[in-house]
């Protein structure tokens, strides 16, 4: 089984500071590459039906970058829907049933954490399966976590996981939220209050690359120095 992926794109990445002044936070380099590449790379493994990606910021940068590679962009102009909003907007694209989300501003070290999620993925109890990681496999991340995991799989809100920007989610319940623009913490809300947001924990490490200390301590887990 596979499903199509929607990869988040559209920021203005402002905690990069400099690195952003001339390019979106996704075309900021790591170990050599772009660090939608890495993303992108993920993604392909699991041969999605299709690959979706929102832009915004310096979007003519991102679209001639991955335009070649097959995957299809959408530009949200005048002003960006955030996660909630540019994933309604791409519906379209990605048809009605579940889609992978991917965000382009961290890294895995281990297994493919979209396998993981596929080969877990319940839709008879899930309306989303959310990829965490432990705090202290979360580098360069502040706080102990987003969400506490049961025994079952059941997410609710409080340390313990970090949210590491992969998930499999249901889109139906998108249509019920009144805003243009909103952050799919929205649609979070809604499946916990039905019980049924699931979580994995991940067996490998994760670094957040949203600022310019990020880029080195990525570059060292995926050399193995930390």
């Amino acid at each position: 089984m596979s499903l199509p992926v929607m990869m988040f794109a559209a920021g203005f990445g402002t905690r990069m500071k400099h690195l952003t002044a001339d390019r979106p936070k996704p075309m900021v380099e790591v170990a050599g590459r772009p660090l939608i590449d890495h993303t992108l790379t993920l993604a392909r493994e699991i041969s999605p039906p299709c690959i979706v990606t929102n832009l915004h910021y310096r979007p003519e940068l991102l679209k001639d970058h991955l335009s070649p590679l097959g995957v299809q962009t959408i530009v949200e102009a005048p002003d960006i829907l955030e996660t909630g909003g540019g994933l309604r907007n791409a519906l379209p694209i990605l048809g009605c049933g579940p889609v992978i989300t991917m965000n382009t501003d961290a890294l895995w070290r281990g297994p493919n954490p979209l396998r993981l999620l596929l080969d877990a993925w319940d839709p008879t109890r899930m309306d989303a399966l959310l990829m965490g990681i432990p705090a202290e496999h979360a580098l360069e991340h502040v706080g102990q976590g987003d969400f506490t995991k049961d025994l079952d799989g059941r997410l609710s809100r409080g340390p313990g996981l970090v949210y590491g920007g992969v998930q499999i989610l249901k889109t139906d319940l998108l249509a019920d939220i009144s805003q243009r623009a909103f952050s799919l913490n929205l649609v979070w809300d809604l499946m916990l209050a039905r019980g049924r947001l699931h979580g994995l924990r991940y067996p490998g490490m994760w670094c957040d690359v949203g600022h310019p200390g990020g880029v080195m301590t990525a570059e060292r887990m995926l050399s193995h120095d930390v």
